[in-house]
């Protein structure tokens, strides 16, 4: 079963692209071409059918596609638009397609500005809130990367600080050079004293 559905949807498919697209793009070009208003009309007939055709197919392919015979009567209906037999598409379009359109014309223009005019105040609308958006984040990102290099400059500093602090604290030593210049004058001290001593020790004898 699924694999006939397969085969009838590739089929469908290959049937669409050629017969049902290819073939009448490459008419509706000769038309354009020779300025021959007869195929032109036909032509731009068959292509609002197929392109309602193609829409109602979106939904029908979701409920229809394990009807019996459902890919076959889609490939008919497709010949019967194109063949110039039938002239399935201008028959369609003359009774059904182009009275309904006619009546319900200036409902569908209106329909259609208020879409546009909607669609372009939510564009806008939508617009201003992304710029919003994006300006506030880019405040508060610009805020966060100040607020870290200030938090780091202040780190440093305190660092700094410590240090300077902990410089100014170590005892100073003392200077080398007063300590042997001490050292050396206590024996001369002593040796003078024992001058003295010996000097006087002579003059009791």
């Amino acid at each position: 079963m699924i694999l006939n559905l397969v085969v009838f949807s590739i089929s469908f498919f290959s049937f669409r692209i050629i017969f049902g697209t290819l073939y009448p793009a490459y008419y509706s070009y000769k038309a354009v071409k020779s300025k021959d208003i007869k195929e032109y009309v036909k032509w731009m007939m068959y292509w609002i059918i197929f392109a309602l055709f193609t829409t109602a197919e979106t939904f029908t392919d979701l409920f229809l596609c394990w009807f019996p015979f459902y890919y076959e009567l889609k490939i008919a209906f497709v010949a019967w638009l194109l063949s110039p037999y039938t002239k399935g598409s201008s028959l369609l379009y003359r009774k059904f397609v182009h009275p309904t359109l006619s009546s319900k014309e200036k409902e569908i223009d209106d329909c259609l500005v208020q879409a546009k005019d909607r669609s372009y105040d939510a564009l806008v609308h939508f617009g201003k809130r992304g710029l919003n958006v994006a300006a506030t984040a880019a405040v508060m990102a610009a805020s966060k990367g100040q607020g870290a290099l200030s938090e780091r400059l202040r780190s440093f500093s305190m660092q700094d600080l410590s240090t300077i602090r902990g410089d100014s604290s170590s005892p100073v030593s003392p200077p080398v050079t007063v300590r042997t210049s001490s050292k050396q004058s206590k024996p001369k001290t002593s040796r003078s004293a024992s001058e003295s001593t010996g000097s006087s020790g002579n003059i009791t004898a």
